[in-house]
């Protein structure tokens, strides 16, 4: 047996959540996913992740986002901290897994619709907010996974993208299977680390979510997601 075939040569994706976004606040309407920039504490997050790349020497070959503004904006200041002139990439169908209305759901089953989602094995026909299904999702995150794979023109990719999406790809790195494990944190901004060769199923996933501005995230105990919910129902009128 070679060394090759012990350690295949292997390329680098680091996926990145975007930072944090207030999406609910009492004082003004509801900003639409579509449209939500980073508050000042994700601006923050996202320029600590590019000083982490920075002080490791870490450069990019490919940067990728969603398009939406929150991951454009954590991928610019990202950059701005490694002083890389690079284009950031958009591939839309690495967006959010999309909702339906908050409004159209009764109160008491607004927790399952929306946290549901993302809770332990989610089975695949489980709807985001009764929107988008997990097997939608999967549809058009698995064959851009394969795209990226596909291009021999990189070897160290920085992927800027949402919560779910990333759990679709942490979920595929680990298993090679249709699979989709909600219970993945993804903290605002966080970075997880995979390596991937060219063998199908040739995936090493080094680290997951790990925040810079919170390493050791001592206080966390909520999930983003149950915290946005609160946050809305803190603005909806049958509070």
């Amino acid at each position: 047996m070679t060394p090759h075939e012990i350690s295949p040569p292997r390329r680098r994706i680091y996926l990145m959540r975007h930072g944090s976004v207030t999406y609910f606040d009492a004082t003004r309407p509801p900003v639409e996913s579509a449209q939500a920039t980073l508050n000042e504490t994700g601006r923050t997050q996202a320029s600590a992740a590019g000083i982490a790349f920075a002080h490791t020497g870490v450069q990019f070959d490919r940067v990728i986002t969603s398009g939406l503004p929150r991951t454009v904006e954590t991928a610019q200041r990202v950059l701005a901290e490694t002083r890389q002139q690079i284009a950031i990439q958009t591939w839309p169908e690495l967006v959010e897994m999309k909702s339906g209305p908050l409004d159209a759901i009764p109160r008491d089953e607004l927790r399952d619709a929306v946290v549901g989602a993302f809770e332990g094995v989610v089975p695949l026909e489980k709807r985001f907010a009764r929107g988008e299904s997990v097997a939608e999702l999967l549809d058009r995150v698995h064959p851009a996974l394969a795209r990226l794979r596909a291009d021999p023109d990189w070897q160290i990719a920085l992927l800027v993208l949402h919560g779910g999406v990333n759990r679709a790809i942490l979920s595929f790195a680990l298993t090679g299977e249709r699979v989709f494990f909600g219970n993945l944190s993804q903290a605002p901004a966080c970075i997880n680390a995979l390596d991937v060769g060219a063998a199908p199923n040739d995936w090493v996933v080094r680290y997951t979510g790990i925040a810079p501005t919170d390493l050791l995230q001592a206080e966390a105990r909520q999930s983003t997601l149950e915290a946005m919910l609160l946050e809305y129902l803190r603005t909806r009128a049958d509070a």
